[in-house]
């Protein structure tokens, strides 16, 4: 475990998703208290959410080109600040009583651009920080702090909220972002080779063609988008609706608490595993998360939710550390961040189309059987990347064998 953090960089990398992770846990709470303490309207609540992830998938792929042109270290500080002073501005807004609904839509509007430009240079910094062989464990360390980072901040967020106002809590979230970003600010990663660069098109042509060349990382990405479709919907439609009809609000919390500390546990066990066909371990992982989904739809019952929202962490941990640690060890370093972008892109699009889909469908084949049918497709979708055979033939280097780093491929 300790081995990443025997690295500086990789120390501050750390430190710096950490507490951007706990900001982003307090901010959703935070500013939609601020919203409806404004209008009162879930509509309004749904055009300031909906107006940021539509930006930040529009302007994906661009941060991918944005992290493989430019050092990465200077696009985290520079999204970071950004993303200081925008949070800023919807917090001095919220406190003064000048906050409306059209500044609210434009200020969260350039967040979710500014967070599109992030997320590829956070993912695809890693192997700049850590030695390929730590870099599982360090994929692990990543997310098991920023996991715990979520768990605490959601309540704290729940706090500020309650005690101080929606508007503190969004100020508390444009300071972490600042500290964040002074973390970045003392990365010295490894300098890349300077060429003349082709135009932003021509780059991502560039991205597309390394994406679609590997067939395990388009087998993936495509059936993960259909499972996304079938897990967005009932986790984060139908699985509320059971809980009002069942074993209520509190209890529904309690379940993805349990989830969430079997993230914790199973990047644990990350950390720990010497896997050579690592890709196959994280997508049998990716298997369980389908249990509490099923359990909803057949035994919605809180012992057996608790258990299997655990279970379904432990696998979902396995699957993302095995994912990022072979898109690190297998895709070019030069490269890198316009393919996360891909990939992101396809997780991201498939959402929202399954939270509209499932309510007009459950509506129509009841709610039960709705769940049953996202728990199938979602299993479906894995094992439909289990028929690659580079999926399950693709292999992991472990400690000790010899080294062959994916090199900076010629622009």
């Amino acid at each position: 475990m300790t081995g990443p953090l025997r690295h500086r960089n990789f120390r501050l990398l750390l430190a710096g998703r950490t507490v951007n992770a706990l900001g982003n846990a307090i901010a959703p709470i935070a500013l939609s208290f601020a919203v409806l303490d404004l209008t009162g309207s879930v509509r309004d609540l749904g055009l300031v959410v909906g107006v940021r992830t539509l930006t930040n998938v529009l302007f994906l792929l661009f941060g991918g080109v944005l992290a493989d042109r430019l050092p990465r270290g200077l696009v985290l500080v520079g999204a970071g600040l950004a993303a200081a002073a925008t949070q800023g501005v919807v917090a001095a807004l919220v406190l003064t009583g000048t906050a409306t609904i059209p500044l609210l839509v434009g200020v969260s509007a350039v967040n979710g651009v500014v967070a599109a430009l992030a997320l590829p240079a956070t993912a695809a910094v890693v192997p700049q920080t850590v030695p390929e062989d730590v870099r599982q464990q360090a994929n692990a360390l990543n997310r098991m702090c920023s996991n715990g980072a979520m768990i605490l901040g959601a309540p704290l967020g729940g706090v500020l909220v309650a005690v101080v106002g929606p508007g503190w809590g969004i100020a508390v979230d444009a300071t972490t972002f600042a500290v964040s970003a002074l973390c970045f600010a003392f990365l010295r990663l490894p300098s890349r080779p300077v060429s003349v660069r082709p135009g932003v098109l021509t780059e991502l042509r560039g991205g597309w063609t390394e994406f679609r060349s590997r067939e395990w990382l388009w087998v993936v990405v495509a059936c993960a988008c259909i499972g996304n479709v079938a897990w967005s919907g009932s986790a984060n439609v139908l699985g509320p609706v059971v809980a009002d009809q069942t074993f209520g609000r509190t209890a529904w919390g309690l379940i993805l608490a349990a989830q969430t500390l079997g993230m914790m546990a199973g990047a644990m066990l990350a950390i720990r595993l010497r896997i050579r066909r690592l890709l196959l371990w994280g997508t049998f992982g990716c298997g369980l998360v389908t249990l509490p989904m099923l359990a909803l739809g057949v035994r919605p019952t809180v012992p057996v939710l608790l258990v299997t929202g655990f279970i379904a962490g432990v696998g979902l941990e396995q699957f993302g550390i095995a994912w990022d640690t072979t898109m690190q060890e297998h895709v070019p370093a030069d490269k890198l961040a316009r393919v996360y972008s891909y990939d992101m892109l396809g997780s991201f699009l498939a959402m929202p189309v399954g939270e509209v889909l499932v309510g007009p469908i459950a509506e129509a084949a009841g709610l039960r059987p709705t769940l049953i049918g996202c728990a199938v497709l979602m299993f479906l979708s894995v094992a439909a990347m289990l028929l690659s055979r580079d999926v399950r033939t693709l292999r992991h280097r472990l400690p000790g064998d010899a080294v062959q780093p994916v090199k900076e491929s010629v622009p």
